[in-house]
């Protein structure tokens, strides 16, 4: 079953706009602790902007949300059922633009803020597209490849309606990867014929990117390397570097802080630990995890609490995990000079309120984190050309778009004395605005 909304409540701006349901209404649920998080970040710098009431109904609804069941028959022969979710928040600037997630504590409204969060993101790094995010209620790791596959396909028939080359282009995001991007990019073909502009995050060898797998790690550390330099903090070189988080994106990104001289002292993941105040070997320390080895277990390394990790003494803190892990209770021990946030909506709004007043600046996600959507946005360029190009123009250009899009915030942060995170919303505020007023509203 397919319940699919979208979301137009009336505006006052001469525009009558009203709810139509394609297939079944869409139930009403109450917002999560996370939504409300982006929402009253977005609001912050809604009222500096002085935006009236009927403009911010208009940027904070979502304009469609697609609720799925989906049916799978599992190799026990047994059926079981699924819930998944896209929601589609913005397309004034371009396509809706978003990752999907596998993770079981999926759900509507989680998908709703981080559609939110898009929108913003990619406006702030002003690549032409909108915001979007998806995913399914499931923990993949109970399912086998087959199974895997089987889901994966099952949601592309269900959203096919709604995905499309110029109108919704899927990404990797929690559990998911290059892999599922493959099923997606070929399920989606069958319809619509040869299609690998409909998914980003490809293999490198099915039209995917080169670049692509570091993207959001490496952006991390160009954001990390701006703010050090705004700041009047010297270079990542001799920094300490705390790296909650250690998948794609915290392994990725202590990769190439080491390479830049940054001296990563501690990192954690889901299940342990470890820390070293002279800098870890990051490249022996990715090995010695893709060896199936734990991290606790690094022999260069001391093994610590995993809940410990956020207070760390360093220079640089790096959430690059779940979101809502920097909380109101545990905000005042945190001892890092900075914070980058890698992953999606780390910090509470009562956390961000206490660093504040310590003085303690934040990288917000929504600029921190570009550099993965960025460079989505180069994949599917090079998708639509049917031309590769090469990692080191990659690179440049990410390079090129993380640097003028902190000069951007960093402009408004110092004109409007403004923290980072309020001047990326107002910035990502007036650039969709503008698109949308341009574009106008019958």
């Amino acid at each position: 079953m397919l319940s699919m909304s979208r979301r137009l409540a009336p505006l006052g701006l001469g525009l009558a706009r009203a709810e139509i349901s394609a297939f079944s209404t869409s139930t009403v649920r109450n917002a999560s602790s996370h939504a409300e998080n982006t929402n009253m970040f977005i609001t912050e710098a809604l009222e500096h902007l002085q935006y009236p009431e009927r403009l911010r109904k208009m940027l904070l609804e979502p304009v469609r949300e697609v609720s799925v069941e989906l049916e799978l028959l599992m190799d026990s022969g047994e059926v079981d059922t699924f819930k998944a979710y896209r929601v589609q928040h913005s397309d004034d600037r371009g396509p809706f633009k978003g990752g999907l997630r596998y993770h079981p504590q999926v759900d509507i409204d989680d998908v709703r803020s981080l559609a939110s969060l898009m929108t913003w993101k990619t406006a702030v790094m002003d690549i032409p597209f909108g915001g979007a995010k998806g995913g399914i209620t499931v923990d993949p790791t109970t399912l086998s490849e087959r199974e895997m596959e089987g889901l994966t396909r099952k949601l592309v028939q269900a959203l096919k309606p709604v995905l499309g080359v110029y109108e919704d282009i899927p990404a990797p995001d929690m559990n998911t990867g290059g892999r599922e991007m493959a099923w997606i990019f070929d399920e989606y073909s069958k319809y619509a014929g040869f299609s690998p502009g409909v998914v980003t995050g490809k293999p490198v060898w099915l039209h995917g990117s080169l670049g692509r797998d570091a993207a959001t790690g490496r952006g991390t550390v160009f954001a990390i390397r701006e703010a050090l330099a705004a700041l009047g903090r010297g270079k990542i070189e001799d920094k300490t570097c705390v790296i909650q988080g250690f998948g794609n994106v915290g392994s990725w990104a202590a990769e190439i802080l080491h390479e830049h001289g940054g001296k990563v002292v501690a990192v954690a993941d889901a299940f342990g630990a470890v820390a070293n105040e002279s800098g870890l070997d990051v490249p022996r320390l990715r090995k010695h995890v893709q060896d199936q080895h734990s991290l606790a277990s690094f022999p260069d390394g001391k093994a610590i609490e995993k809940e410990s990790i956020l207070e760390v003494p360093c220079d640089v803190l790096i959430p690059a995990a779940l979101g809502g892990v920097i909380t109101a209770e545990n905000a005042g021990r945190i001892q890092a000079k900075m914070i980058a946030e890698a992953a999606n909506g780390p910090t509470t709004c009562e956390a961000d309120q206490v660093l504040r007043e310590r003085g303690v600046p934040i990288v917000p996600d929504i600029y921190t984190n570009g550099g993965g959507v960025t460079v989505s946005f180069f994949e599917w360029v090079q998708n639509l050309q049917n031309f590769k190009w090469t990692e080191q123009e990659v690179n440049e250009k990410l390079d090129f778009r993380m640097t003028e899009s902190f000069r951007d915030l960093w402009e408004i942060s110092t004109s409007e004395n403004l923290p980072l995170r309020t001047s990326a919303f107002v910035l990502a505020l007036q650039r969709v605005t503008r698109a949308r007023v341009h574009r106008g509203f019958e």
